[in-house]
């Protein structure tokens, strides 16, 4: 403790050397600390249940034909049919239980309030398999998933609970309808538990057996050709995953080979692969999510940035130490002839820079809350659903760690070097400036070197990383995004027809036409720069394709005025109008990407295409305009074909894009409300302007140039 005072005092005589050695560990153990925050709930955190070492996730490596459906738990090589599903439950002897979980839109309703969520389907087996127990009440059983269309069931999660319900005990047993579904609350998770998938957070957990119920239009239970379910299990006790891998594939082959193969169409070779095709077991402490293998380069970066300027900081205060030495040197000397050992001298000094380190730390706690906050504030708004900005016992095991480290880094040769001295030249001052002799000479270069090479690198990847956002700003979008307005509007989840939904957007369309300052309004299914895919083979007249020919093209369904409205220059033939409805000729319009895939030698337009193969090609190509931007920014356009929204007879969720001659803020709340007048309980959701939207899709990009820049 004694020595522990001299420390502080010997300190304290120093204000301006310790204060500047404090701010300059501040700043980079608290930058470090957010960083390393970030990155152990991005991909190092296990799920907050007994035992998550013993997850695996279900991957499988062969082709799939068919419908296929992912979202961010994973790509295609991650989901399964329901049936292969059900065959796996009943067949496998290796597992506690196989689990499997998809994500849905949500309109929960209750007690005349309706609010847009995300909703969870989830087998029987979900949270047993995960070992979970409720908040209140009880969570989904086997029991409450074997029949289709049979378990009105619900479960909240805690904080939808909390912030709804308030917390209230009154809630088991409830009705709650979701998507027009009445169904009876039965339970709420645990606290610490956000569902299994990183960027997903569920309001309302539902039984899988309920899909057809809550997905109107969705039928596919029976069939082995629609890909949709993810899928993961618990190890039984004893079973190393290399085991359990080699029993699964003995059930899964076999029905690969017998029952799925039969009703696979393609090439010998397609067929080939899809009967080779193997189960993959993955480790599935951390969940399913892709989103982890899409930050983990990022991060890594970031990581290794914010080191380098931890380094930096620590060279910086070595000097200053080595500097600071030589002032000392008559007290050093001093001490040691008056029978001061060395290791003694040692400690105190290492202990004095300890100290700076330990104070540094402590402020560098809140520099890291400043840090994180910045963080967030280059990420869509959506983040902090995901990622949480409180310090927790990791990030202050981080801090401590990162404090002793460095302080034993920049404390121990300037504490080695101090100690090694000539007592008689010293006390004579012939040679006082310890910090002048050779070797600390040498450091301190070596030093001031490490600090250059280190800055100059961080400036030259603050400058590449610049450099690439400027180019992905630069991007040519092909769109209109000035002045746009975009939401969405789910009819079908409160239980819409597809006649009463086609009559909703046409009034609404008409109110929000009449708004002031807009000058147009369109639709489409797919959201625009927002991640989302849609896509199809199709056939075209003219076009010829083998069995392994690639007929793939994104498709979206659009109201009249799209092109008009987005800005996108229409190259030959129409728009769609009013008159594109469900009982004229079907039409589709096309982009210069799809005219150059399936009709590189000829004009496109006027031809005939379907969507699939095997029928008639009955759908007329009556337009062909630019290539624009679909689903990322970064991507390029990728051949589009784009149908009239009222020809689908299972119209449901669409987005609606509205062009204003005003500031969009002032139209946002006047949507709400024409909405609201329409239905006051059908929520609107995604309210926000387009350069938002595109914003966000690049804000990745955006963080990480801000960020290295800064550092």
């Amino acid at each position: 403790m004694s020595d522990l005072r001299l420390a502080v005092r010997t300190l304290a005589k120093s204000p301006v050397v310790s204060g500047v050695a404090i701010l300059s560990l501040a700043l980079g153990i608290g930058a470090n600390t957010a960083i390393f925050s970030l990155f152990d709930q991005a991909l190092l955190r296990a799920l907050p249940i007994s035992q998550p070492d013993r997850l695996v996730n279900l991957t499988s490596n062969g082709p799939k034909s068919g419908s296929v459906s992912t979202n961010n738990a994973g790509g295609n090589e991650s989901i399964f049919s329901y049936p292969m599903f059900r065959d796996l439950e009943q067949q496998q002897k290796v597992f506690t239980g196989i689990a499997a979980h998809l994500t849905f839109g949500a309109n929960l309703a209750y007690q005349g309030q309706t609010s847009s969520a995300q909703g969870m389907l989830v087998s029987g087996s979900y949270f047993p398999v995960l070992g979970l127990k409720p908040a209140l009440g009880r969570l989904l059983d086997p029991q409450d998933d074997r029949n289709p269309g049979a378990h009105r069931l619900a479960v909240l999660s805690h904080a939808y609970w909390t912030e709804r319900f308030q917390q209230s005990p009154q809630v088991l047993n409830q009705p709650l309808l979701v998507n027009g579904v009445l169904m009876t609350i039965v339970g709420v998770a645990p606290s610490d538990f956000k569902g299994t998938t990183l960027g997903q957070r569920p309001d309302v957990y539902v039984p899988l057996s309920m899909r057809e119920e809550v997905n109107p239009g969705w039928k596919g239970f029976t069939n082995r050709r629609s890909y949709w379910a993810y899928l993961f299990a618990r190890l039984k006790p004893g079973i190393t995953v290399e085991q359990a891998e080699a029993a699964i594939n003995g059930p899964f082959q076999a029905i690969i080979r017998d029952v799925e193969l039969p009703q696979q169409k393609g090439s010998d070779r397609f067929r080939q692969q899809f009967a080779a095709q193997k189960m993959k077991l993955e480790p599935g402490y951390r969940g399913q999510s892709n989103m982890q293998e899409q930050a983990k380069v990022p991060l890594i970066m970031l990581l290794s940035i914010t080191g380098f300027v931890l380094l930096i900081a620590c060279a910086n205060i070595a000097n200053l130490l080595l500097a600071r030495s030589a002032a000392r040197g008559k007290e050093i000397a001093i001490r040691l002839s008056l029978g001061a050992t060395r290791g003694t001298l040692i400690r105190q000094l290492l202990l004095e820079a300890l100290v700076l380190a330990a104070i540094a730390g402590v402020a560098g706690l809140f520099v890291s809350q400043w840090t994180a906050r910045l963080l967030f504030s280059l990420l869509p708004p959506d983040a902090e659903d995901v990622i949480s900005l409180a310090i927790n016992w990791r990030s202050l095991g981080f801090a401590a760690a990162a404090s002793l480290t460095t302080g034993l880094l920049f404390g121990l040769f300037p504490a080695l070097h101090s100690t090694r001295q000539d007592l008689a030249s010293v006390m004579k001052d012939q040679a006082g400036n310890v910090s002048a002799t050779g070797s600390a000479t040498l450091f301190r270069r070596a030093l001031v070197v490490g600090q250059i090479g280190l800055s100059l690198l961080l400036l030259i990847s603050a400058g590449m990383f610049l450099k690439s956002l400027v180019n992905v700003l630069k991007v040519d979008l092909g769109l209109r995004t000035d002045k746009m307005i975009v939401f969405g509007l789910s009819p079908d989840l409160n239980k819409y027809t597809p006649e009463r939904t086609l009559a909703f957007y046409q009034r609404l369309e008409e109110s929000v036409r009449a708004i002031p300052g807009v000058t147009g309004i369109t639709a489409s299914t797919v959201s625009l720069l927002a991640n989302n895919n849609w896509g199809s083979n199709v056939s075209v007249d003219g076009f010829e394709s083998g069995p392994d020919t690639d007929t793939h093209s994104m498709f979206n369904q659009i109201g009249p005025g799209y092109f008009r409205t987005l800005g996108i220059p229409l190259v030959a033939g129409r728009e769609f109008t009013d008159s594109d409805a469900a009982n004229a000729p079907k039409a589709a319009i096309v982009n210069e990407s799809f005219v150059r895939k399936f009709s590189p030698s000829q004009n496109a337009l006027g031809k005939r295409m379907q969507q699939g193969s095997g029928g008639k090609n009955d759908i007329e190509i009556v337009g062909i305009v630019k290539d624009a931007k679909y689903s990322d920014v970064k991507q390029a356009v990728p051949p589009m074909f784009y149908r009239p929204y009222k020809q689908d007879k299972q119209m449901g969720s669409s987005n609606f894009y509205v062009h204003t001659a005003v500031d969009p803020n002032q139209i946002m709340p006047l949507l709400r409300r024409a909405v609201a007048e329409l239905d006051a309980n059908l929520p609107i959701e995604n309210l926000k302007t387009l350069e938002a939207q595109v914003n966000e899709n690049i804000a990745l990009d955006r963080m990480i140039s801000t960020m290295a820049a800064a550092f």
